[in-house]
């Protein structure tokens, strides 16, 4: 049986402006996204025709896809994006032998860093190189939005300008080296609501996008961690007042910037001295509500 192991990574929001809605229900975005040194890991195994016939697992035209993985945390179904960028790719490729997909996650899940569509673009990087397809980038791009609006910036990852509803990338010179502090609150948000919620607001906060790209060009970390923004922040933060309780940890001790992610709730604080973060780390495992928190530093390809 063939198998590729391949890492996903999550990201992070530097910059993110919302800058309308459309008729159906997507939003536009401006974004400045950002890979870090933080990843789930998934083996995927070809699964040759032979091997799947007979009794419940004769595959239909699409192949087999099973999920497995270390956390009842995700779903292993049809419901999950790595099912979906599977059947996606066998679909569009013909493939007929099936796959087993094993995954272990250390993203925290429903965090607003992408674990989901990360873990996507992870099937789509893998079944094309395991399949031998040569599909090009743009290509899988291409497949991966139909799955999620972050896939494609995570097929790419790095450091890059994410436009439309994120299907428009442009690759960036990479964000200034820096220590990175994750903290996660012991809480899910709905994307969908926090969407809603800022669609109802009679003022938006809106970051400028432009003077980050300017300052991640001049490799200037401390200009970088001034210009965090996030049109979404106030959204989350009014209804979950730990992450302004993070953010403050984070800015009393010596953290160059603090941002939510995404949606939230993850809150991430940049520092020029890891001892420091370590410090603040330590700080932030004491406070009640806190699930994960990790250190670490931008990732880029």
């Amino acid at each position: 049986m063939e198998n590729i192991e391949i890492k996903a990574y999550a990201k992070i929001n530097l910059s993110l402006d919302v800058t309308g809605r459309r008729d159906n229900g997507y939003h536009d975005v401006r974004m400045v996204m950002q890979s870090i040194n933080l990843y789930d890991e998934l083996t995927i195994c070809r699964v040759p025709w032979n091997e799947t016939e007979g009794g419940n697992d004769t595959p239909d035209k699409n192949g087999r896809i099973t999920i497995e993985s270390d956390t009842t945390a995700v779903p292993l179904n049809e419901d999950n994006l790595i099912y979906k960028a599977a059947k996606l790719i066998m679909d569009e490729c013909g493939i007929k032998d099936g796959v087993r997909i094993v995954l272990k996650k250390n993203i925290p899940v429903a965090a607003g860093m992408a674990g989901g569509s990360t873990d996507a673009a992870a099937v789509f990087k893998g079944m094309n190189s395991l399949f031998e397809l040569g599909l090009e980038q743009e290509r899988l791009c291409d497949m991966g939005v139909k799955t999620g609006a972050d896939v494609p910036y995570c097929i790419m990852g790095g450091t890059a300008l994410s436009e439309g509803i994120g299907e428009i990338l442009t690759p960036m010179r990479a964000m200034p080296g820096c220590i990175i502090l994750i903290a996660k609150p012991d809480i899910s948000v709905s994307t969908g609501y926090v969407y809603t919620a800022f669609d109802s607001l009679k003022e938006k906060m809106h970051p400028d996008v432009d003077a980050m790209i300017s300052a991640i060009d001049m490799g200037d970390i401390r200009e970088v961690s001034k210009l965090l923004g996030n049109s979404l922040e106030g959204v989350t933060q009014e209804e979950y007042p730990i992450i302004k309780e993070i953010k403050q940890i984070m800015l009393g001790n010596k953290a160059l910037g603090a941002l939510m992610s995404g949606s939230g709730p993850t809150v991430f604080g940049l520092y020029d001295d890891r001892a420091q973060a370590e410090e603040t780390a330590k700080m932030l495992r004491q406070l009640s509500g806190i699930k994960d928190i990790f250190v670490t530093e931008p990732y880029n390809v």
